[in-house]
């Protein structure tokens, strides 16, 4: 049995099968790699559990993939991947699992490589769970690979991983019932991006300084709950031709213009929440704060029941750009604003006067930001009793009937 702490392994061979290694057995099944580096691209073409000690590290040197798993129930845990390829069109990978490779588990390994970090790729049962995965922070973001790619897969768990300086943190496209938990994604081009994926749950992860935290996009049924997004750029949750989907007990905190050209929509000012053509969404109880814009809607985003979320300290509250006025409470009850000059005469935690944040006289201070200097004087004033006097002046807009006195209570998904 060879187990020297500075063993090389092969030298720019070709993939050969993990089983060529100086594996030691621990029961049927189940074998432990021992300390050292493993040099060139490996495979796994049968059921096993692969346990690596500390310091077992397989280095692909800059070729293909660092481990190829071609085989159903097989299980990688504790191992360290290094320098993979980067030619994102072979799809290099430091973990490729291919289709026939259901229910492989990757737990507690690290990987550190320019091209994808774990590609699955149209299988099911997949568990990625609390892997360590960094890109190349020297190549351009749009040439990296990303952390982690699910395409076609189903029924994967993808529990708390942390991803930086990789393109995307999680991708997923053509993906249907799949669970991403307690993610922390970080310093990258989108933290988690949906591309025509149904039935998926995104539960308390974190992105924090990408250029968009939450890119949702061409999909329906998303359960996004309990998430955060710290320090974003340009949007902090993007939602593009999305429908049937709950936001709920979110918060997104300091999204600012990224200024960086790199968007997915143009017009990416530091939006905490932007709609794009995204209809029958329920969006309750998150948090927007000291962003450019707490909410952005545009392209026919209506229908959507928005209530008993919390607009705090945003430079502007609301942009909206539509047809017809969008009335922003449900059952009695609407948002926290915290630019609400209103009152509350008989205690009940609404107030008595509707909440209106881009009626005519917000237009004009949108056209002509200078205005804000007069912000509370006669003038003002005036036209604003003057567009409630004669409302055949105003034009479409959001109107919150109830809005609230106070912040709602925020509720944190158990990550």
């Amino acid at each position: 049995m060879i187990g020297l702490a500075l063993l090389s392994f092969g030298l720019n061979a070709a993939v050969r099968p993990v089983t060529d290694l100086p594996l030691q057995a621990d029961g049927p099944n189940q074998w432990r790699l021992r300390a050292g580096e493993y040099r060139g691209s490996f495979s796994i073409d049968h059921p096993l559990q692969l346990t690596c000690d500390p310091g077992a590290i397989f280095q692909a040197e800059g070729q293909g993939n660092g481990l190829l798993i071609s085989a159903p129930d097989v299980s990688v845990q504790g191992c360290t991947f290094l320098d993979w390829g980067r030619d994102l069109t072979a799809m290099n990978a430091g973990v490729f699992i291919q289709p026939q490779a259901q229910r492989t588990q990757l737990l507690g390994n690290r990987l550190q490589g320019p091209g994808f970090g774990i590609w699955v790729d149209g299988t099911e049962g997949v568990s990625l769970i609390g892997n360590r995965i960094q890109g190349d922070a020297s190549i351009r973001s749009q040439d990296r690979g990303n952390g982690i790619h699910l395409y076609a897969v189903h029924g994967a768990r993808v529990i708390d991983n942390q991803v930086r300086d990789t393109r995307d943190g999680i991708y997923i496209d053509t993906s249907n019932g799949n669970l991403l938990q307690g993610n922390t994604l970080e310093d990258l081009r989108y933290g988690i991006h949906y591309m025509f994926a149904n039935d998926n749950q995104v539960l308390g992860n974190t992105t924090r300084r990408t250029r968009t935290g939450y890119a949702l996009m061409q999909s329906r049924k998303l359960t996004v709950i309990g998430n955060r997004s710290e320090q974003d750029q340009n949007y902090g949750i993007l939602m593009n031709y999305i429908t049937y989907s709950t936001l709920q007990d979110n918060v997104v905190t300091d999204v600012r213009d990224g200024a960086t050209g790199d968007t997915m929509i143009a017009g990416g000012e530091g939006k905490a929440l932007f709609i794009y053509n995204s209809l029958f969404n329920r969006i309750e109880r998150n948090r927007f704060a000291r962003s450019a814009v707490g909410i952005h809607l545009t392209a026919g985003s209506e229908d959507n029941r928005i209530a008993g979320n919390a607009f705090v300290d945003n430079q502007r509250q609301v942009k909206y750009v539509a047809s017809r006025l969008q009335e922003w409470s449900a059952d009695g009850q609407g948002n926290y604003w915290s630019d609400y000059l209103g009152w509350d005469r008989n205690g009940d935690g609404l107030g008595d006067v509707a909440y209106e944040p881009n009626d005519n006289v917000d237009r004009l201070l949108w056209l002509y930001p200078q205005v804000r200097l007069l912000m509370n004087s006669p003038g003002i004033e005036l036209l604003r009793w003057v567009q409630r006097a004669f409302p055949v002046m105003k034009s479409p807009g959001v109107m919150d009937s109830h809005p609230l006195m106070q912040a709602p209570t925020h509720k944190e998904s158990a990550s």
